[in-house]
């Protein structure tokens, strides 16, 4: 997988190189760019890029010094994009949506077009599901011991945990890959107790969310029916938010609809993004 550095350190990724427009997708907490290993062969012909994003799941831990609060990691997000070079790129947020705060630390410039599908917005950063860890990761050594229940079925499948993300689940194998690098390093769990504990205060991260309005270029907001993480009528303010928002809503589907609805989830996203980059 090659990698590219950016001022808070090694970015992993992966590139599919199509020649058509360029999607940047975006991953959860303890997750990387398999979060959409079944979307990506549904759309041939465009370049995918998939960065693993210092939430956990990477390998290589970010320098000492990484600011991997919630506007951090949008600003190396951004990073990501200038060291790649990217115009005009459609970026694809799922889980976590705190990609948006590129726009509102104007680094935004290199965004052509927003997908916001079943994803953290407004004032729900973490969703009330994470909480508890995000709470035990602000006691010492709290990231270790929130680390040793990954290997537990309760949390890898309770709607408590990590079960409340994808309604059809998810396979221990692809869990084992993601929970590796926190488990066995410290650096790592150091990385996402700085993210886990990041998040701005409620009355911060909705004066973030009001410049999302600055945004006018195309948006669309993918949400799951049945999410029991993201409340649906975040779909609705988002689209009132920004002002040229679309909507579609997906059945049978909770947060990860990449995993439970990767059709769907490709569909929407080659009709917003036509081949011929025509809007």
């Amino acid at each position: 997988m090659p990698t590219v550095d950016v001022p808070a350190g090694p970015i992993a990724y992966e590139d599919t190189g199509g020649r058509g427009p360029v999607l940047v997708f975006g991953h959860g907490l303890l997750m990387d760019g398999r979060q959409w290993r079944k979307v990506l062969p549904l759309l041939p012909g465009y370049r995918c890029i998939t960065p693993t994003l210092p939430m956990g799941a990477h390998t290589t831990p970010m320098n000492d010094d990484a600011v991997l609060t919630e506007d951090g990691m949008a600003r190396i997000l951004a990073d990501f994009l200038d060291a790649l070079d990217l115009d005009d790129v459609t970026l694809v947020l799922n889980d976590w949506g705190g990609g948006q705060f590129v726009i509102s630390e104007g680094r935004d410039k290199r965004v052509g077009r927003l997908v916001l599908a079943s994803c953290t917005a407004f004032d729900n950063y973490p969703p009330k599901p994470a909480r508890p860890a995000a709470m035990l990761c602000r006691f010492p050594g709290g990231g270790w011991v929130l680390s040793r229940m990954f290997g537990t079925s309760f949390f890898r499948h309770s709607r408590r945990a990590y079960g409340a993300l994808s309604k059809k689940g998810l396979p221990d194998a692809l869990y084992d890959e993601w929970f590796r690098p926190v488990v066995q390093n410290a650096a790592i769990r150091r990385d996402l107790v700085k993210f886990a504990t990041g998040a701005p205060s409620r009355r911060r991260l909705l004066e973030m969310s009001e410049q999302m309005r600055a945004f006018t270029r195309p948006v669309l907001v993918v949400w799951a029916r049945e999410d029991l993480m993201m409340p649906l009528e975040h779909a609705d303010r988002l689209v009132e938010l920004y002002p040229d928002a679309t909507k579609v809503i997906v059945d049978d589907s909770w947060t990860l609809i990449p995993e439970d609805q990767p059709e769907a989830m490709a569909e929407a996203l080659r009709e917003f993004v036509p081949m011929t980059g025509s809007a």
